[in-house]
């Protein structure tokens, strides 16, 4: 039994006892130990199930206690945390991503270097999470930034995907104008629920440009936007941009509809996204997933001229979870912490999500209706060199703010030319 559950499990006998003999009605017993959890991704059965799992797992190991975990969307979870945090309340745990760092500074959340198993998560995804020396979430999630395309739409344009799988600057420009010249959408994506995805081709081509150094010290401050290689890159996807890469209704259409909208209607021949596109995608047709004969591909964003790292790719941590300051039961939440991130259950979440994870797992072979798919996405990893982080994990402050409404949403919106979007991200990010 648990050190604290044991010491409330004697306290509790006590005072029963007490009351049976002065006939007292007796007092709540250890029954009524419950774990508060919420969490994000309510509309992702394989999510939903996975931590709902380890929540019964918990129950089983710590007979009489209790996990509630509470399902949110993103922004409304956002918000209540939001609401809660400050006034020393909320749950005992909650999900959060990595960029969130105020929760840190605002000492809403506790360093969790001493309470869990980090024998069980990557050194790398951990990093992600780590600091002034101290980790501060259980990286849960893991992704990489890819270029999915339609098969079948491809063949159509009667292009062939190369053999490296890489198109050049002017090849991917010249699929652009082939997709809309046939009535297609060259790119599904949209920013009306979200802070980073319209910025996914501008930030994949800068990295591969600049390389790993020169990208992080473009969003810390330390390099110009008006530096001639990402004026370079920014005329380009501005090029991308005027021949009608994006859908119309760009600024509002959600997260979540640029799936539906990429797999189902009307259609696009691609989709930037992150490798938890398969959180929406693989649920069942009936619930908005895509059909189960989607040609489903996995293209590498495309080489850029010059490149210092063509060969670069984004690999990042998402959906993690972290104990709330305010806890009263911090050594049972961090318990709970444990029980979703044991090999047994990152193999699960490999095989269910088909998604990458921060916990160690050993999957050598995948089945499953999905394993063509997990099989050609480690393919398109092969020969990678990953940057961990993206840019919404670098900036802070005014940098931010810009980051999410110029390189999100006013350059690739066909709002701001390339030159406006330099001085507007030179002022509120470069130091000089």
């Amino acid at each position: 039994m648990h050190a604290c559950f044991a010491t409330r499990y004697v306290a509790v006998v006590g005072l029963v006892t007490f009351a049976v003999l002065f006939g007292a009605v007796p007092l709540a017993s250890a029954q009524d130990v419950t774990l508060e959890v919420w969490s994000h991704e309510a509309d992702e059965p394989a999510k939903v199930a996975f931590r709902e799992l380890a929540a019964r797992n918990l129950e089983k190991s710590h007979p009489g206690v209790k996990v509630k975990i509470t399902w949110y969307e993103k922004n409304p979870l956002f918000a209540a945390l939001k609401t809660a945090l400050p006034a020393g309340k909320g749950p005992d745990v909650f999900y959060l991503e990595p960029d969130q760092v105020e929760y840190i500074s605002a000492g809403y959340i506790v360093a969790l270097d001493d309470l869990v198993n980090w024998n069980n998560i990557e050194p790398w995804a951990r990093k992600v999470w780590t600091h002034n020396g101290k980790t501060y979430g259980i990286p849960q999630e893991a992704y990489t930034v890819e270029l999915f395309y339609d098969k079948d739409a491809l063949k159509k344009l009667g292009v062939a995907l190369p053999a490296n799988a890489q198109f050049t600057q002017a090849q991917f420009l010249d699929l652009v104008k082939k997709a809309r010249a046939a009535g297609m959408t060259p790119v599904s994506q949209g920013v009306g629920d979200r802070p980073y995805p319209g910025a996914y081709i501008a930030v994949e081509s800068l990295l591969r440009k600049l390389g790993p150094d020169d990208y992080q010290k473009l969003f810390t401050g330390k390099l110009s936007f008006a530096d001639p290689r990402v004026v370079e890159v920014l005329k380009w996807v501005k090029e991308l941009v005027d021949a009608g890469a994006y859908p119309k209704n760009f600024m509002t259409l959600k997260l979540g509809e640029s799936h539906y909208y990429f797999y189902t209607k009307p259609g696009a021949l691609t989709l930037p996204m992150g490798s938890f596109y398969t959180g929406r995608a693989f649920v069942p047709e009936d619930k908005g997933g895509q059909p189960p004969t989607f040609p489903l591909g996995i293209m590498q964003f495309p080489a850029m001229n010059g490149g210092a790292c063509n060969e670069c790719k984004t690999s990042t941590i998402g959906a993690s979870f972290a104990i709330n300051a305010a806890s009263k039961q911090k050594q049972l939440a961090a318990e709970f912490l444990n029980a979703m991130s044991t090999p047994e259950m990152g193999k699960m979440w490999i095989e269910t999500v088909y998604l990458q994870t921060g916990i160690k797992a050993d999957v050598k072979n995948f089945s499953g209706p999905h394993a063509a798919y997990f099989t050609e996405l480690m393919e398109r990893q092969k020969g990678e060199k990953y940057f961990i982080g993206q840019p919404r994990d670098m900036v802070t402050g005014e940098c931010k703010e810009a980051f999410a409404q110029v390189l999100n949403s006013g350059f690739p919106g066909g709002l701001l030319s390339a030159d406006q979007t330099v001085q507007m991200m030179n002022k509120s990010c470069y130091k000089g």
